[in-house]
């Protein structure tokens, strides 16, 4: 009997141990990354002639870059800086300039940008941008549209003599240059995600009287997705995108209320999208299933609808995947009202079944709807990229 007392004893100190080495370890972390710079998001934008990556960061930072052979990969360091969960960490990229990119934590004070690519020493450049919306960029190939990709330079405005000399002159003339450069540079990053002057219209399922369905501690459908709809609609308008949110409150969308029909319910949904001449359509819900094991993430597009709306449930499916981890239930064709009546790509987004514990529990998170949300965001950009 003292033997299996010593023994429970030995497994309880180990098990404390190792929870407070865990916890001891997070609130290092989280002391360091006060004083880190954040890596927060991958951005890629091409053309016939050029690929151009950008790293955003939330503080300027210094970095090194190699070359590595066999195949020929650009290696740029980032130092004193880690990288957000939410930032996409692997990305093939279609062209002949650049095949991949992935992003890594290196080391504890070190995040690693691997670009795979077919260029030369010549026909690439790196450089960073420190004002404004600090980032490193990447150009591999000609210059984006044949723009000037020399960085600007971080210099104080010179002060003009009463009669300037032709130096003066000369100089004066380089730094207009250089910040018409930088205008140029800044109009391209902003172009790159495709999503600046877009208008999307997000539709959060369900609301009002509709509660849509729910999950086993009582969660709402209708409260998931109008949580994930809101914190969406901040992502992409960070980024230029208007949007139109078919409701904003726990409400219905049709002016009758909860005396409407089924049917003028779903066109007012459809309603609000083609009447602002909406880009593409995308109406957020979360799944159920009577066994509460069935589990993952579904997109659906009108089943007569176009190769614009199976691409967008393509890319919006991959990327809501890639950021939440769930079971890929695939794209799928459909007869649901709101993608059948709108008159621009539409397409219906099942984030996860709500009738699963721990998908429940996800869909009901402050970190799970910031995923979500980013998730659904950065397929939308590929969509548009």
């Amino acid at each position: 009997m003292r033997r299996i007392f010593l023994l429970v004893a030995v497994v309880l100190v180990s098990v404390l141990g190792i929870t407070f080495a865990a916890h001891s370890a997070e609130a290092a972390f989280s002391d360091r990354a006060k004083e880190m710079a954040k890596i927060t998001g991958v951005r890629i934008g091409k053309t016939d002639g050029n690929v151009r990556i950008v790293i955003d960061s939330d503080r300027p930072v210094s970095y090194q870059q190699s070359v590595l052979a066999n195949p020929t990969r650009i290696v740029v360091d980032v130092q004193n800086a880690w990288i957000a969960p939410e930032a996409k960490k692997n990305t093939a990229v279609d062209s002949p300039f650049v095949s991949g990119v992935r992003v890594a934590q290196f080391d504890a004070t070190t995040v690693r940008i691997v670009v795979e690519t077919s260029v030369g020493k010549g026909d690439y450049k790196v450089f960073s941008l420190d004002s404004g919306k600090p980032r490193i960029v990447m150009d591999f190939g000609g210059s984006p549209a044949g723009n000037v990709t020399k960085p600007p330079r971080d210099t104080e405005p010179a002060v003009i003599p009463s009669l300037p000399s032709e130096a003066d002159e000369d100089e004066e003339e380089e730094e207009e240059q250089d910040a018409r450069a930088k205008d140029q540079i800044d109009r391209d990053l902003d172009a790159i995600t495709g999503l600046k002057g877009r208008k999307i219209t997000i539709d959060p399922g369900h609301g009002g009287s509709d509660s849509g369905a729910i999950g086993p501690t009582g969660i709402m459908e209708k409260s998931v997705t109008l949580r994930v709809s809101r914190e969406l609609k901040r992502l992409l308008e960070a980024e230029g995108a208007t949007v139109i949110l078919t409701r904003t409150g726990d409400t219905e969308v049709s002016e009758k209320g909860a005396s409407a029909t089924s049917v003028e319910e779903l066109q007012a949904r459809c309603d609000v999208a083609n009447k602002a001449k909406a880009d593409i359509f995308l109406s957020i819900h979360a799944d159920a299933f009577t066994n509460r094991e069935v589990k993952g993430t579904t997109a659906y597009y009108y089943t007569q609808g176009t190769k614009q709306s199976k691409r967008l449930a393509d890319c919006v499916r991959t990327a809501l995947i890639d950021s939440i981890g769930t079971i890929d239930r695939g794209t799928q064709t459909c007869n649901f009202y709101v993608v059948k009546h709108t008159d621009m790509p539409a397409i219906l987004v099942e984030i996860s079944f709500i009738s699963n514990p721990d998908e429940e529990k996800m869909m009901n998170s402050a970190e799970g709807v910031k995923k979500i949300a980013q998730g659904i965001a950065d397929g939308i950009a590929d969509y548009f990229g």
